[in-house]
């Protein structure tokens, strides 16, 4: 079946997302390490993902903690650089497709106030033909839904959709729907694989 639309992931894929790097270089390896022990970060920022307000919710939840209260903070305030940075060679995939007027859509899992912001910092996420959001719609990968929706919304078969995403759960939910998927662990092997589908040449996929 021919691709007719590419569903990209946007953390690390379009732009690198590793909190604990961030930490280990703000607080030190070892305190990282016992905040992350102590504090279900990203169980945090899943409920981010979901929708709740991203600031009242890493706020509230920097209070429930007060040993780590600063530090949890640090994941609002800092917000931008554990969101950082853009993977270039992505990006210019991203946009060799749409040159070659292929649609391309992004399926995030990524909060409505943090994703805004980000959009002014990194203008590739205005860039888009279609955007899904998590946040905005309430309800986050890997759940079957947000699938059914994305296909409901676009009107294009599954089997005529291709998603890159870095995690192996998010895959297989796609795969389940029938959807073509790409494991996605660095720019180069997606470049092959848009090249193989015949949708960019190899100097279009440089």
């Amino acid at each position: 079946m021919n691709v007719e639309a590419v569903i990209f992931d946007i953390g690390n894929v379009l732009i690198e997302w590793q909190p604990e790097r961030h930490y280990d270089r703000v607080i030190g390896p070892e305190r990282r390490k016992r905040m992350f022990a102590a504090v279900d970060l990203h169980g945090m920022n899943d409920l981010v993902d979901q929708g709740q307000n991203f600031t009242d919710t890493i706020y509230a939840w920097a209070e429930k903690y007060p040993e780590w209260r600063d530090e949890i903070r640090m994941w609002h305030d800092d917000w931008i650089s554990l969101a950082s940075p853009a993977i270039p060679h992505s990006v210019r995939l991203m946009r060799a497709l749409r040159a070659q007027c292929v649609p391309v859509f992004a399926l995030t899992n990524f909060g409505v106030q943090n994703f805004d912001y980000a959009c002014t910092i990194y203008p590739f996420l205005n860039e888009f033909d279609r955007l899904y959001v998590s946040g905005r719609m309430k309800t986050v990968k890997p759940r079957a839904e947000i699938y059914e929706r994305v296909e409901a919304d676009c009107g294009i078969a599954a089997e005529s959709l291709l998603f890159t995403d870095d995690r192996q759960d998010n895959i297989a939910a796609a795969q389940a729907r029938g959807w073509q998927t790409h494991h996605f662990d660095g720019p180069d092997g997606l470049a092959h694989r848009l090249v193989t589908e015949g949708l960019l040449k190899e100097s279009e996929a440089a």
